[in-house]
């Protein structure tokens, strides 16, 4: 019979899977879909987690009930790619993590701008962009490489008085675009161009959207563009091909072997394994979305 947390602790930890996975910590990385949010996956996963330690949450309570478990780095939803999580004492490594490089690959559309920057949002201008060559793209890509300013989409998830830009946006509420801030493009380069898409591979660090990155080129060619397709390929040290576990291996020995592999990716080990062999009560405390 499945237990209930975290009133008969003793007795949860006797089992050996709910013991395995309340021992987990570290980082670790799955593959975000396109279509559900950040949040959304890390739900699903906390609960396939929970269920395979026979492990129940009651209601209300749900949320303080749950693993310590988190992510870094928010994808939006129509993004798909390596979505970094944090498990146990891994949860405050994660800022170590955001202050690494990310990579996208990122399929854009010139000829037309949405208030959202992306395929999911309206279409709020269309410009002409068959004057446009490869050679044009491949010039302004120069303008946007090392040290840079940009200014952030009202569509995401920087805050105001406590709420996403994003929520205020969809319940309609006046938002004034935040300044513009510096930003570093590590590398840009130009991998296809069938007009009107092209296709664009970053590397950039914190703080970085792609959206907007898009945006502004189109705006520099006098045409307009938004992202049609986006996927995160690597941050920090994980990359999507060799590190990302897809939903079928969400599960205790998947990432137990995970956690394991990925100690090799980071200078600081000594902590890390100390943290994979931790066991206590600490592994069982709230964790609100992120």
């Amino acid at each position: 019979m499945a237990e209930h947390l975290p009133g008969n602790l003793g007795k949860v930890l006797a089992n050996p899977a709910a013991a395995k996975l309340f021992s987990l910590s570290g980082l670790f990385a799955v593959y975000k879909p396109k279509g559900p949010t950040s949040a959304g996956v890390l739900n699903q996963l906390k609960e396939k987690l929970l269920a395979e330690a026979g492990v129940q949450t009651c209601g209300r309570k749900r949320k303080k009930q749950m693993l310590k478990i988190g992510h870094g780095g928010t994808l939006d939803s129509a993004a798909a790619g390596v979505l970094v999580v944090g498990i146990g004492q891994g949860t405050k490594m994660l800022s170590n993590v955001l202050a690494g490089s990310k990579k996208y690959t990122a399929i854009g559309e010139l000829g037309k701008a949405t208030d959202t920057l992306d395929a999911t949002g309206k279409v709020i201008e269309e410009k002409p962009y068959d004057q446009i060559t490869k050679g044009d793209l491949e010039r302004v890509l120069q303008k946007f490489r090392g040290d840079i300013m940009q200014v952030p989409p009202l569509y995401s998830a920087l805050k105001r008085d406590g709420q996403r830009l994003s929520s205020l946006m969809k319940k309609g509420e006046a938002v004034e675009a935040k300044a513009a801030r510096p930003v570093k493009v590590y590398s840009l380069s130009l991998q296809n161009f069938q007009p009107p898409l092209f296709t664009l591979d970053v590397e950039c660090g914190g703080g970085f959207y792609v959206r907007s990155l898009v945006s502004d080129i189109g705006k520099e060619l006098s045409s307009c563009a938004s992202v049609q397709e986006l996927t995160r390929t690597k941050q920090g040290p994980f990359t999507l091909e060799e590190h990302t576990l897809h939903e079928d291996k969400w599960t205790i020995d998947e990432i137990a072997q995970s956690l394991e592999h990925c100690l090799s990716l980071f200078a600081i080990e000594p902590s890390l394994k100390k943290l994979k062999t931790e066991h206590s009560e600490e592994s069982i405390v709230s964790c609100e979305d992120k």
